[in-house]
């Protein structure tokens, strides 16, 4: 999970600096930008990377103060930030229409954490309402939890992780999971929750 944020980022960006083709296969999704765009994002990566080096040149690139000042931070914020889109996609059955009480979910976390993640977990609220200022996620959510309550998928963390922990990562057909190999299958976790 510390790794899997960065590989797909860098998967995205060479695939637009470097072929800028819809026919790219080493990404899921591959798109395409224009020259203006993907100048923009060269400069953009190029910035970054003069900050990095100045967090690193700062540090003297002493091993040490590289891991717990540097690298560990990455890591752990990377580690949420899946925690997060797992849970919050890998649970739920895929839909020809997009649905988002059916194809996402929502997670119970401490309020600590919705303070430091801008509420993160609302990830439903998110997907009804993409623009909309996070501050506004729990007004949402007591309404979707009121009137939509039998469609809206809500769990604790802990229960999110637990069933993303017993299931497949990857999608077989829209409502079923299964491994790297196709040879264990399961229905999503929270497909039993679809009314159609």
């Amino acid at each position: 999970m510390t790794l899997a944020w960065g590989g797909h980022n860098f998967r995205n960006l060479t695939s637009v600096l470097f072929f800028n083709n819809k026919s790219v296969d080493y990404v899921p999704a591959a798109f395409t930008v224009s020259a203006k765009d993907r100048r923009a994002i060269a400069g953009e990566l190029f910035l970054m990377s003069i900050i990095h080096l100045t967090i690193l040149a700062y540090l003297e690139f002493h091993p040490l103060k590289l891991i717990l000042s540097y690298f560990l931070p990455i890591a752990m914020g990377n580690a949420a930030l899946m925690f997060y889109i797992y849970t919050n996609h890998l649970l739920c059955p895929m839909t020809d229409v997009n649905d988002p009480l059916v194809n996402s979910t929502s997670l119970r976390v401490y309020k600590i954490f919705d303070l430091l993640h801008f509420n993160f977990s609302h990830h439903t609220e998110h997907h009804l309402f993409p623009g909309m200022n996070s501050d506004y996620y729990l007004m949402v959510r007591k309404l979707l939890e009121t009137d939509y309550a039998e469609k809206y998928n809500l769990l604790d963390a802990p229960e999110a992780w637990r069933l993303l922990m017993k299931s497949p990562r990857h999608y077989k057909d829209e409502n079923t999971l299964t491994d790297w190999a196709g040879k264990v299958t399961i229905p999503c976790p929270l497909n039993q929750k679809v009314k159609v």
